[in-house]
């Protein structure tokens, strides 16, 4: 059992009020949004609303309620996607929200009820300005119809948002944005590509591991990320070589929702903390940035907590009977390495991404690892970080990971 908090001091654990899960769990969206409003403000990517938009908003139409469309949703929300989403909620008239998609879709419908129910610019409710719970008052319903298999977006109580002003990404947490109903249908992910497929599952597996590890971690949380970590090990794979296994997008769906309860309920660190900026500098997704980080953090990390690194190798099964928990640490470390590669994940900067030259990426990694440090979730690592091996850690990665030529890419 990995070291955190005490058992004994309180902790507030949070989930969706209501979660459908299965086959066909779509078909309750209705049902919901007539019980909890009037006028659903629907928030989607055009991508999204083009496969499933039609077919949720017949099933709302159905049920008697009104839909207000907003299908401009970018990858990685930015400030101006959620501010042009909440005018058309006001000048819809809207009351509650549902929302279409993965974690861009739900974050930008948890940014509409924040400035629907509180005063104040999105930037404002940022944890470096307003704290951790700096939302004061909760948001509309929000209704969050899943499509990916990652974020776990509508299990947790954060928002991330680009500002493009300044080419970082800040965070919001807080109790009060947590989704009412999270609709978990496997039949729904089966368009995801096989890219997506593979940053979504990736994302889920680093929230679930940096939830475990982290200092404050618990007994609730642990158990939800042991059972992430288990399911998306096995499951991402199959889900990634055969999109139509309906089983493992099962699997990869609660594995996902269940790295969600365990983050939200613990919190992440190092990897995500370092992610963000690596994204918002490279234009990197964000799933696959933190795949790309993950294995470099687990053995920078190890040091510090070898038990519960060599609980992980063991719930993924990379383990050996006769290994010592540093030696089943480092397996875990070779165990995600081994994950990425079946997934292709390097070869996605390819398409995915905008590389530097060296020399441009080294001028932003000062500024990169002070957005990290500021982020505050290297606060919460197991192996308290410097900027300096922030810094280390940054040019590692781009030597054997992001380089053409590097030996991931390779």
């Amino acid at each position: 059992m990995p070291s955190g908090t005490p058992a004994h001091e309180s902790r507030l654990v949070v989930s969706p009020g209501k979660i459908e899960l299965g086959r066909g769990a779509v078909e309750t969206v209705g049902e919901y949004a007539d019980t909890y409003g009037d006028t659903a403000l629907l928030v989607a990517s055009a991508e999204i609303y083009d496969i499933h938009g039609e077919r949720i908003e017949q099933l709302l139409t159905d049920a008697g309620v009104e839909v207000v469309v907003y299908d401009e949703v970018r990858p990685d929300p930015t400030v101006e996607n959620i501010e042009a989403a909440h005018e058309r909620y006001v000048e819809g008239g809207c009351d509650l929200i549902v929302t279409l998609g993965g974690g861009s879709s739900i974050d930008t419908g948890k940014g509409v009820g924040i400035l629907a129910a509180n005063d104040g610019d999105i930037r404002d409710f940022g944890v470096d300005k307003a704290g951790y719970e700096g939302v004061p008052n909760p948001t509309p319903p929000i209704i969050a119809v899943n499509t990916t298999t990652g974020t776990g977006s509508e299990a947790t109580r954060s928002v991330v948002v680009s500002d493009e002003s300044t080419s970082t990404k800040f965070l919001i947490v807080s109790k009060n944005v947590v989704p009412t109903v999270a609709i978990e249908d496997p039949e729904l992910t089966v368009s995801l590509p096989q890219s997506h497929t593979a940053f979504t599952g990736i994302d889920a597996l680093t929230h679930a591991i940096e939830a475990y590890v982290s200092v404050k971690s618990y007994s609730v949380s642990d158990d939800f990320a042991t059972n992430a970590i288990r399911r998306m090990a096995d499951a991402l794979p199959k889900a990634w070589a055969n999109g139509e296994n309906i089983e493992a997008r099962t699997e990869t769906l609660i594995g996902q929702l269940q790295a969600g309860q365990a983050f939200t309920n613990s919190s992440v660190a190092l990897v995500h903390g370092m992610a963000r900026p690596l994204g918002a500098q490279l234009h990197i997704p964000h799933g696959l940035a933190n795949g790309l980080l993950l294995p470099y953090v687990m053995e920078f990390s190890l040091i510090a907590a070898p038990e519960d690194y060599a609980d992980i190798a063991r719930t993924m099964g990379v383990d050996d009977d006769e290994m010592s928990d540093r030696a089943a640490a480092e397996a875990a470390v070779e165990g995600v390495h081994d994950l990425c590669s079946d997934i292709d994940l390097a070869d996605y900067l390819d398409e995915y991404g905008t590389v530097p030259p060296r020399e441009e990426y080294l001028d932003v990694v000062g500024k990169m690892a002070q957005d990290a440090i500021d982020s505050g979730s290297p606060d919460n690592n197991p192996r308290k970080p410097t900027q300096t091996e922030i810094e280390e850690l940054f040019v590692r990665l781009y030597d054997d990971a992001l380089a053409p030529d590097s030996p991931r890419r390779s």
